[in-house]
């Protein structure tokens, strides 16, 4: 499972690094390189979702701008929007 999780892992970092937007990639991006080898595979799975979405819809749930849909409410978005505050 361990090798599974870095697969994934590796995967999720290259995504989270080819955004298309400046901003994305500074935020996305670096959470990506901060935080990646701390989540759980249930987290991995809800950053995978989050790049999913709309680079745009992300970032403005990341900053409040607005609420997310209720299945992205999840402890990976609240660990985004300490990760933004901080950068």
């Amino acid at each position: 499972m361990p090798e599974i999780l870095e697969v994934v892992r590796r995967k999720l970092r290259f995504r989270s690094l080819r955004r298309g937007t400046k901003e994305s990639d500074l935020v996305i991006g670096g959470f990506a390189q901060a935080h990646l080898h701390d989540l759980s595979a249930e987290d991995l799975a809800h950053f995978e979702a989050l790049l999913d979405q709309n680079d745009q819809d992300v970032l403005s749930w990341v900053i409040e701008m607005m609420p997310p849909p209720e299945a992205f409410e999840t402890p990976v978005l609240e660990m985004l929007r300490d990760f933004k505050k901080k950068i």
